[in-house]
């Protein structure tokens, strides 16, 4: 029976690594895989999933109109899918999310979703909280902060690299805006002395 799994993650981490190197995996293997990510990510330019250490591959994009089950299941329909993976999963909606679980649940296609948990205030995302509550795997993939413990939190820093305390909760970016820290070290840069 398929399964829908959860990678999540702070920044960083290697999670749309991961997700190309389970999509090598499965291809490598002569299986066919649909592969998507958030359209508001535009970063990449390609339309594509693209990882910090330079891999990529196309993907079909999706909005909060995009329905997952009807688009996958054609596809389904006309060529067999060994996998679905979803990069920025965070940016599903709940509705989204259900839909994934129908495939796994209904079409029988593994769903491999990957995200952040949290946002750069500590609050879940939408896609991320429904992720949380019913994926039948979740994984925590692992980042670094600058102390040496495990970073779970995403700070959203200005150009002089200053704690950004308000904002939308949607504002991508990469390296250039957010750094992976441990809660410890989150807290201090978001709150200081405010505590």
């Amino acid at each position: 029976m398929a399964k829908l799994y959860f990678y999540y993650a702070s920044m960083n981490a290697g999670k749309s690594t991961t997700l190309l190197q389970a999509d090598f995996n499965y291809r490598e293997r002569g299986m066919a895989t649909m592969l998507w990510t958030a359209a508001v990510d535009s970063r990449s330019g390609s339309g594509g999933i693209v990882s910090r250490i330079g891999l990529d591959a196309d993907a079909h994009r999706f909005d909060a109109s995009t329905d997952l089950w009807a688009r996958v299941h054609a596809a389904h329909l006309v060529q067999p899918l060994s996998c679905v993976m979803v990069d920025e999963a965070q940016f599903l909606t709940g509705a989204q999310v259900w839909q994934l679980a129908r495939l796994a649940d209904e079409a029988d296609i593994p769903v491999l979703c990957y995200g952040l948990r949290t946002d750069f205030k500590g609050a879940l995302f939408e896609g991320s909280g429904v992720l949380l509550g019913i994926a039948d795997a979740l994984i925590e993939l692992k980042a670094v902060c600058h102390c040496g413990r495990k970073a779970t939190m995403n700070l959203r820093v200005d150009a002089d690299g200053g704690a950004v305390r308000a904002g939308a909760q949607t504002e991508i970016g990469g390296n250039d805006r957010y750094v992976a820290l441990c809660r410890r070290h989150f807290t201090e840069a978001l709150h200081g002395d405010e505590r």
